[in-house]
C-alpha cells in the first residue's frame, strides 16, 4: 500500500489545495494531509484547530484521504504514517526551488522518502493563501477560492473572532 502525505499550513485550505489533495489521492491509496500550524509564518487568520477543522470539511468526499494537526518535523510524521511519498505543489520556479531544497532535506532525515511535484492547474497558478486571507478580510466572495464546502465555515469562523475581538 502506497501512502503520501501533502503537507501545508493551510491558512485557509484553498481549490488549489484541494486540487492537488484530490490528484496525490487518485495516485495513492491512501493520503494524510498534514496540517502544520507554522510557527514561521506571522499573519496567521486561523487557529491551527480552526484549519484542521476547514481542511477536514473539504476532503470529507475523499474516502481514501485523512488530516491531521502535526507540529513537529515532516520527515517524522512520514515515519509515524509509514509514508512513502509527499507530494507537494508548485505554481512556478520560485515555488520549485523551495520545494526542491525541502525534497533534499527531507530525503536526508528520512532516506528512501520521495517527494513528488505537482504543477498547479492553470485555473490555481495565481491562488495563495495569503492573497485569499486578503479577498476574506475585504469580505469578497471567496467561492472561486474556496472549497464550496468551507465557505460557509469560514464566514462563521470570522464572525466569532470579529465578534470576540469587539467583545475586548
Amino acid at each position: 500500500m502506497k501512502t503520501a502525505i501533502c503537507s501545508g499550513s493551510f491558512d485557509p485550505i484553498t481549490l488549489g489545495h484541494l486540487d492537488i489533495i484530490r490528484r496525490a489521492a487518485a495516485c495513492f491509496d491512501r493520503v494524510w494531509v498534514c496540517v502544520s500550524p507554522n510557527a514561521e509564518k506571522r499573519s496567521q487568520m486561523f487557529a491551527p484547530e480552526e484549519k484542521l477543522l476547514l481542511v477536514r470539511t473539504a476532503i470529507g468526499e475523499l474516502p481514501n484521504v485523512s488530516a491531521e494537526l502535526w507540529p513537529g518535523l515532516l520527515a517524522d510524521y512520514a515515519v509515524a504514517h509509514d509514508a512513502d511519498v509527499i507530494v507537494r505543489g508548485v505554481r512556478d520556479s520560485s515555488d520549485f526551488n523551495l520545494e526542491f531544497q525541502m525534497a533534499r532535506i527531507n530525503g536526508g532525515l528520512r532516506p528512501g522518502l520521495e517527494t513528488v511535484l505537482l504543477p498547479a492547474a492553470a485555473e490555481y497558478q495565481h491562488f495563495s493563501s495569503s492573497m485569499v486571507r486578503e479577498m476574506i478580510r475585504y469580505r469578497q466572495p471567496l467561492e472561486r477560492y474556496l472549497p464550496a464546502s468551507v465557505v460557509p465555515l469560514v464566514h462563521e469562523l470570522r464572525r466569532k473572532e470579529e465578534s470576540e475581538s469587539h467583545g475586548k
